[in-house]
């Protein structure tokens, strides 16, 4: 025997109870809609929540309007709650203007800062490490706020699932983890998934309050998570909540249901949450046969209105420069000159000095990273920062890549700015999924800003071995929407990290560990910025063009010591953008060109400007181009075989035939 819903109206007043009604009834009447044009073929796919309901509907309801609400494929009742007009939902999901990604992004993979919703990405699980950031900026602002963050049975497998709850337990973060269990991840049972018995038990683990509600029940949803909401605003802290429900209709519609036992089917159909809704209004004599009728009509009225309007909109004719303009927020650089007054400092202390009066001039500016704070990090970079900033804006984090990075990105959709330092670039492969899939993407997908700045230490020739030497700068180039700084001498160093943060766009900062102690610079005092994108010209000549970057820089330097060889040295400094004109300038005026990196060689920066050269520059050059790079093996600790590995040692000759050529 099936069980009934049990509705308990406790005070409610008969028109937020029917408000709940109405507010279910428009996404199941669109959803009923979309199905008959999926099978017109005028719609190309689509992830339906039938069944679902009342948890998108309730939870949305529970939360302010401007409280940020993270919602999955499957909660259509969260756009249509905050009254996003249809026929914007509509043309989103053909692809055209009026939606909110200028045809770029499908379905609900968008998110809107009017409407305070962030989208999800395919990945699920970097979308709740997300409003871990956004739930630390409300609490750094101390405004009260709560955010809620939605995520299905299957995603809390996943990694970034249990990084998340464990940030937000440790930081005591105002935020909601909403996991609605269907019993299915697509179509792995449950069973496969986990072995506790309730989601809700994982919280155990993490000192988290949890809740097991009944997901299709509207009035529980609502009022529970209505109660904790209004607790969490005055406590801040993480609850979990498990929402048991089911999903009527396949992962997406291609998928079908056959894996799934038609007992389970019935059951969940007779627990289905509008209609056993609509059944208790109408013996409450709140809702009426008269009343149900008057609202499906109006409804179904909206909605062919607003489909005409979506179905009329004009295809998106493509720009190019449209397109290309959109992959960075414009931005315009702001110059200011570094001061006369200098003093001869280590690299290590130009980016703390950087850093320390960035910190001073954004009082909305956050670090984060493992060992930060009292300890001052491993390099002793934000050492004595907590004194003058405190533990708020200096953040020891758990070591947990993924989630920070997400965390940050979060933060940056709050409208707060952060650096994360990576305590070796290495370790940034851990945190490569929201790099890549959420600050590169965020400003071409919805035109949302991610002012993030990674700080990576990296590099070899300091026998740290395969897992803390990599210079991994060509994992990040290859993604548009990333910006890539690679200094060489402090002075550039902390001019480029001050201007890195003053940029709203996601920066991987890379600052080689060889050079921390061992380089020396005039360093201007005062808080000065370098422009972005543009190189140094360090030598001028006629007989070559040597590009290089990084410490590669300094193995040139010290190649050329007792040659009188005319050369053009440059140091692009930014890798991504690439200063094309200042490169392209020195070719046609040498003729010979070699490019050093220390990464190895296929596949890294080096290959790209050949190619652009060999491809702009042709009928000037004089000499094929030339490559110096380290060995195309993992870097090895041992100090002879480092020695071996690094092009270091094969620079000198490769200089000489070039000249020679």
């Amino acid at each position: 025997m099936i069980p009934k819903i049990e509705f308990n109206k406790k005070s409610l007043k008969e028109g937020v109870l029917l408000n709940l009604y109405k507010k279910m009834l428009k996404p199941r009447l669109i959803e009923e809609k979309m199905l008959i044009l999926l099978r017109q073929g005028k719609i190309s796919k689509w992830f339906s929540g039938i069944g679902q309901e009342a948890i998108a509907v309730g939870v949305t309801l529970a939360l302010k309007n401007d409280e940020y609400v993270l919602p999955m494929h499957r909660n259509l009742g969260v756009f249509t709650t905050r009254e996003i007009p249809l026929y914007r939902l509509f043309s989103q999901w053909q692809g055209k203007m009026n939606g909110f990604t200028k045809g770029r992004d499908r379905s609900f993979h968008f998110g809107t800062q009017e409407y305070h919703i962030v989208g999800m990405i395919s990945h699920l699980g970097p979308q709740l490490g997300v409003a871990d950031g956004i739930a630390l900026a409300n609490k750094l602002k101390n405004n009260h706020k709560v955010c809620a963050v939605f995520s299905g049975e299957g995603a809390t497998s996943e990694g970034d699932f249990h990084e998340a709850l464990n940030v937000a337990s440790v930081w005591s973060l105002p935020v909601l983890f909403c996991i609605e269990n269907n019993g299915y991840g697509l179509s792995t049972p449950v069973s496969e998934q986990y072995k506790c018995k309730h989601i809700a038990d994982k919280g155990i683990g993490y000192g988290i309050e949890s809740h097991i509600i009944e997901g299709n029940n509207i009035l529980e949803v609502y009022t529970k998570v209505n109660e904790l909401a209004k607790s969490i605003r005055n406590t801040p802290r993480p609850i979990l909540l498990e929402f048991k429900t089911f999903r009527m209709r396949g992962h997406e519609e291609a998928s079908g249901t056959k894996y799934v036992p038609q007992d389970v089917m019935d059951f969940w159909a007779a627990k289905d949450p509008l209609e056993n809704y609509q059944e208790f209004l109408k013996k409450e004599g709140i809702l009426s046969e008269e009343i149900e009728v008057s609202l499906k009509e109006e409804m179904v009225h909206e909605i062919n209105k607003h489909l005409k309007i979506a179905f009329d909109e004009e295809q998106i004719v493509p720009n190019l420069k449209t397109e290309l303009n959109d992959v960075y927020q414009d931005y315009v650089y702001k110059e200011v000159l570094p001061s006369k007054e200098q003093k001869k400092i280590r690299f290590l202390d130009a980016i703390s000095e950087g850093l320390y009066q960035t910190m001073e001039k954004y009082d909305d500016l956050i670090i984060m990273g493992q060992d930060v704070a009292e300890y001052g990090g491993v390099f002793k970079i934000t050492d004595g920062f907590i004194e003058k900033f405190g533990k708020e804006r200096i953040r020891n984090t758990p070591i947990c890549e993924s989630a920070i990075i997400s965390t940050a990105y979060g933060l940056a959709v709050n409208g707060m700015k952060a650096v994360v330092e990576m305590q070796f670039a290495d370790f940034v492969s851990s945190g490569f999924n929201p790099i890549v899939n959420l600050l590169a993407k965020s400003y071409y997908r919805w035109n949302q800003n991610a002012d993030v700045v990674i700080r990576m230490p990296c590099g070899g020739g300091v026998g740290a071995g395969p897992f803390h030497s990599q210079t991994n700068e060509a994992w990040f180039t290859k993604v548009p929407g990333l910006k890539v700084i690679y200094p060489a001498f402090p002075q550039d160093a902390k001019g480029l990290l001050i201007a890195a943060v003053n940029d709203p766009n996601p920066i991987l900062f890379f600052e080689h560990k060889g050079l921390y102690r061992s380089v020396y610079d005039d360093v201007s005092e005062n808080y000065y910025t370098t422009e972005i994108g543009k190189a140094a010209l360090l030598r001028e000549g006629s007989q070559i063009t040597v590009i290089s970057y990084g410490a590669a820089i300094h193995w040139v330097l010290k190649a050329l010591e007792g040659y009188t060889i005319s050369l053009d040295l440059i140091d692009l400094r930014t890798i991504q953008p690439l200063d094309k004109e200042t490169i392209y300038q020195s070719v046609k005026k040498t003729g010979k060109v070699l490019i050093v990196q220390e990464d190895s060689l296929f596949g890294g920066i080096s290959s790209d400007i050949s190619a652009l050269i060999n491809e702009n520059c042709f009928e000037f050059l004089d000499a094929p181009i030339k490559r110096v790079a380290s060995l195309e093996t993992p870097i090895p600790f041992n100090k002879q075989l480092e020695k071996q590995y690094l092009g270091k040692e094969r620079l000198k000759e490769a200089l000489l035939d070039l000249v020679n050529y």
